[in-house]
């Protein structure tokens, strides 16, 4: 992220202070616009709410935005026909009431804003991980990486959602809209097998196409030389492999514990009966025998 120039950052944090009276639109560096209703400073981003009742948002890096551009008023709306003489004006997106008798006209109802639907992450995360045959624990990897878990995340370049899809991305892969969870993780699951595939399951390639773009790895034979995609590619490797690390750490004290319990009745009969064998010192038991367990699991079968 490039930081802006005093003056222009000044300008910005004065312009985010004010309410939105009108629909406004943030200009950022990009050559992005986003048209919203009003707008909050949530530290180093701006909220910027996209419908008057808070319901639907964007998160956006304060140093992204170059302009507010305020009171431009609302979209053009298309033209409708004209509605016929003495009929009362029906409210948008809702269809007119019957009039009923002896008054002029029904009373019209209120649209009630909807509740926003909890999305079971982990539930969504898991049927795409079983629907592509990838390892959730990768794919929640990358979504760390990717937006920090922020369901209405955007980059500076464009990219949207939960695995910050771009819209051109997006639109190949058959994600109507990337801000859609559901849509968005199983697009870019989708797309993340893709990639393997491509790579011959090389997830170091996979993972810095999915970032600087395929035709980028393809030129340079690898990682391409830029720190973003370097830093990347490293950050999901060590928090995949560091997951993996605990697993096996739990399974490994999981079994000692399962067999405790058996190996201590012989033990209590050996010093009952003092009539144990004593094992000299290079003779070793079963349990010492056999090997440590370690399992390896990869991103993709």
């Amino acid at each position: 992220m490039h930081p802006c120039r005093k003056a222009g950052f000044l300008l910005v944090l004065g312009l985010l202070g004010l309410p939105a009276l009108a629909t406004d639109v943030a200009i950022l560096r990009n050559g992005f616009t986003i048209r919203h209703e009003s707008r909050a400073p949530l530290g180093e981003t701006t909220r910027l709410f996209l419908t008057a009742d808070g319901s639907s948002f964007v998160d956006v890096p304060t140093a992204e935005i170059v302009e507010i551009d305020m009171n431009v008023g609302p979209p053009p709306e298309p033209e409708k026909a004209d509605p016929p003489a003495g009929a009362p004006p029906a409210p948008p997106n809702l269809k007119p009431m019957p009039p009923v008798a002896g008054s002029a006209a029904a009373p019209v109802p209120v649209a009630q804003p909807k509740a926003a639907t909890p999305i079971d992450l982990s539930h969504t995360v898991n049927a795409a991980g079983e629907r592509y045959r990838l390892d959730p624990d990768f794919i929640n990897s990358v979504i760390h990486a990717e937006s920090g878990f922020k369901v209405h995340a955007v980059s500076p370049k464009g990219a949207q959602g939960l695995m910050q899809l771009m819209p051109q991305t997006a639109s190949k892969l058959g994600v109507p809209n990337a801000f859609d969870p559901e849509a968005n993780v199983d697009g870019g699951t989708r797309y993340l097998r893709e990639l393997l595939e491509k790579y011959n399951f090389d997830l170091v390639k996979a993972l810095a196409a999915y970032n600087a773009g395929p035709h980028r790895v393809d030129q340079y034979h690898g990682v391409p030389p830029y720190r973003e995609t370097r830093h990347y590619v490293a950050s999901i490797v060590r928090d995949f492999n560091r997951k993996k690390l605990a697993q096996q750490k739990v399974a490994k004290t999981a079994s000692a514990k399962a067999q405790a319990p058996q190996q201590a009745p012989t033990q209590s009969k050996a010093k009952a009966t003092r009539s144990a064998k004593p094992v000299s010192p290079g003779t070793q038991t079963a349990a010492q025998r056999a090997p440590a367990s370690t399992t390896s699991q990869s991103a993709a079968p």
